[in-house]
Parts: structure tokens; C-alpha cells; sequence
């Protein structure tokens, strides 16, 4: 490692997701295990970091603000993120070209909202080079596809944080296959973790209970987790469930909770920035979802030790879950085989799940961030061998 480099993050984001952790953490990485040998900042498009300035600075993690104020808000829906993408590519795209042609950076690794540096890129002679990072498995629309068609040539590198998001990728012959490689997200804190389990909680059904966390929205599926845990009460009325999270759903799980009177066997807790207490206390981690790539809290309950049910979705709880031997899986948005598994994890001895747990954990210390930064710096150093 001869070089110094220079590394910014491109990562704006128009609601809490899972990627704004992996970016932080992957440029906690760089900084903490490279010794200074490499730089990086997180580049705020409109003020969508700022709550998050105390945490990046603390992680000796730079920070650039390109605009003064704040001109989208953080909502959900087709139209408002449509919107926000627009406003994000015409009040940015001069501050970001004059950012990168006056401090050069090495890299940036773009996230999320990325058309503009892969537009910037493409029409530029940039000696920065662009890392596209695939967060969660791609639609690919007519005009994405067209847009990735011309774009993608320029890259430096395209990565993907399952390798079958990156044999999906492949099929559309964006770019040469070699520009196209696995870095599994940087999700597992091994230190932070084992802090944050041992903050103390109170929750309504404290032990033996399922737990799902995630953003209310249709992605994450959980109108019809429960509707199946509904039927699982019918056969077996003692089982509790604990749902985390926040979203544009929530007055339709609250209301068929209601109507179904299950108030008694499932609680919906906000929101929490910390959810390892949860996490320790619970029996099973339920995940029902639509699409997932790679699934952040699937990740993390495996490496925490706890038995895991899934969708088989596309693209990372499949191949996390070592197609079944670390977890049990059923059929996509198939209620019957969701509550069939429910059935057999219940019936299953320990020595059963005692095994899944450990192909799991396997799968899951490969996304600690100390793997994640092994990888990157192959990736980052390519050119200087």
C-alpha cells in the first residue's frame, strides 16, 4: 500500500434505509483500519446528513456540505422521491462538477440517487474514477436499462453485494464482465454490537417472542406476516410477536391488528435507532419481504445467534440462509408454506436450529466491517499493484 488516496461517498437519500449505515461504516472502515494511507468524506447533497454530522465527525470521517439549505424533504411515494431525484441533479450538478475538478479525489463510490456523478462522469474527463454501488437488487425499466447502456462504460467498477445480484447484473452486458464484482456491505459493528445488546429495555411480551424489524412500506411485506401469524394464533394461541419500524403502512397493520383483536399477541414499536436489545431477547427473526439485497436485519440476527425464517426473495436471503441450511425458507409471499415453516420451527428440536444457527453466522461474518474494508482495499489499490 503505497499510495495515499482520497475517497468520497455520493449517498443521497430521500428516507432511513439500511445504505446510509453501510456508508458510514464503510468509510469508518477505511479510516480505522488504513492507517491514514486513505481519506474519506461523505459528500451532503441538501442537508440529508446532518443528523448524522456528531456521528461521521466522531468517526474521524470528513464531511462536505455542497448546498446551504435543504431543498427536499425526506418523504416516501413514486412521485415525491421522482421529484426529489430531479431537484437533486439540478441544484447539485455544478457543485459537485466544481467539487471534483478542484479536489480531485481518488474515488467516489456512489449510492442511491446516483444518474448525476455516472452523468458527470460520462460526459467529463474526470480522472476520478467512479465506483457505481448496487444497494439492493435493481428494477430494471426500460430507461434505467437504457440510461445503465451508455453510462456503465465509463465506470471504473461496478459492486454488488450478492453474487446473485451480480449474475443478474451480468445478463444485461453493461460493461465488460471483470467491471462487475462482489463487496458484501460492511453490516456488522462486532464491538458496536456487543454494546448496544446490553442497553436494558421494556417490552410487552419480554420473552418467547417473533420479532420482525423494518420500514411499513409494501417491499417489507408485513400485511401479510400478519395474516399468516393470524392463522398461526388459531392453532397455537400463546405465540407473541414484536414488529419494529415505521413507515406508510402502519395504520393498516395497526388497524387489522385491531379488527382482528390480536392486541394481546402483537406489538408495534416505533422506530429504534437500537435493536439489539430486541434482537437478544427474541426466540425467531421473521422475514417476509418482497426483495431484499442483502437484507441488513437478516444479517445481523444471524450473527447475534438467532433462528431465522425467510422469503426466499431475491437476492440475498437465499444465498445468506445457504439455501435452507442456515435458516427456514419458504416460497415468495406463499402463506401457506410461511405458516408451514412457523409449524416446523416451533415442532424443530434445538439440535435442528442449533446447526442453522451456525451455517447462518457463517454467511454473516463475511459483512463484519473489517472484511468489508479487506475487500475494498483490493479493490481501491487495483491500479498501483
Amino acid at each position: 500500500m503505497n499510495k495515499n488516496l482520497k475517497v468520497y461517498y455520493w449517498a443521497p437519500f430521500t428516507s432511513k434505509v439500511a445504505t446510509i449505515r453501510a456508508v458510514i461504516n464503510s468509510a469508518f472502515s477505511l479510516e480505522k483500519y488504513s492507517k491514514n494511507k486513505i481519506k474519506t468524506k461523505i459528500i451532503d447533497a441538501s442537508g440529508e446528513w446532518s443528523e448524522y454530522f456528531d456521528e461521521i465527525k466522531k468517526s474521524n470521517i470528513g464531511y462536505i456540505k455542497l448546498n446551504n439549505h435543504q431543498f427536499f424533504e425526506q418523504k416516501t411515494g413514486y412521485f415525491n422521491t421522482r421529484l426529489n431525484f430531479i431537484k437533486i441533479f439540478i441544484k447539485c450538478f455544478f457543485p459537485l462538477k466544481k467539487l471534483i475538478q478542484i479536489e480531485k479525489p481518488d474515488y467516489v463510490i456512489i449510492h442511491l440517487i446516483t444518474s448525476l456523478p455516472l452523468v458527470l462522469n460520462y460526459i467529463l474527463n474526470l480522472k476520478t474514477k467512479m465506483i457505481l454501488r448496487v444497494s439492493g437488487l435493481p428494477k430494471m425499466n426500460f430507461l434505467r436499462k437504457l440510461f445503465w447502456k451508455i453510462v456503465l462504460k465509463k465506470v471504473f467498477l461496478i459492486t454488488c453485494p450478492t453474487e446473485e445480484t451480480r449474475n443478474d447484473l451480468l445478463k444485461y452486458n453493461f460493461c465488460k464482465p471483470d467491471k462487475i464484482v462482489v463487496l458484501f456491505d460492511p453490516i456488522i459493528n462486532v464491538k458496536l454490537i456487543n454494546k448496544y445488546k446490553k442497553e436494558n429495555i421494556v417490552i410487552k411480551n419480554e420473552k418467547n417472542y417473533f420479532l420482525a424489524i423494518g420500514r411499513f412500506t409494501k417491499q417489507k411485506n408485513f400485511l401479510f406476516l400478519l395474516k399468516v401469524f393470524s392463522k398461526l394464533l388459531e392453532i397455537e394461541n400463546k405465540s407473541k410477536l414484536v414488529l419494529i419500524g415505521e413507515g406508510e403502512k402502519e395504520s393498516e397493520l395497526k388497524d387489522f391488528i385491531f379488527q382482528k383483536k390480536l392486541n394481546n399477541n402483537i406489538s408495534i414499536i416505533n422506530y429504534q435507532k437500537n435493536i439489539f436489545p430486541f434482537i437478544n431477547k427474541s426466540k425467531c427473526f421473521l422475514l417476509p419481504s418482497l426483495w431484499e439485497d442483502p437484507g441488513f436485519v437478516l444479517i445481523e440476527n444471524a450473527y447475534c445467534n438467532i433462528p431465522i425464517i425467510s422469503s426466499n426473495c431475491k437476492n440475498g436471503p437465499t444465498e445468506i440462509l445457504d439455501y435452507g441450511k442456515g435458516g427456514f425458507l419458504f416460497n415468495n409471499n406463499s402463506e401457506k408454506e410461511f405458516l408451514d415453516k412457523l409449524i416446523e420451527f416451533n415442532q424443530s428440536k434445538q439440535e435442528e436450529i442449533k446447526k442453522k444457527i451456525l451455517f447462518a453466522k457463517k454467511k454473516a461474518k463475511n459483512f463484519t466491517i473489517f472484511s468489508h474494508y479487506l475487500r475494498l482495499k483490493e479493490i481501491l489499490y487495483y491500479d498501483y499493484k
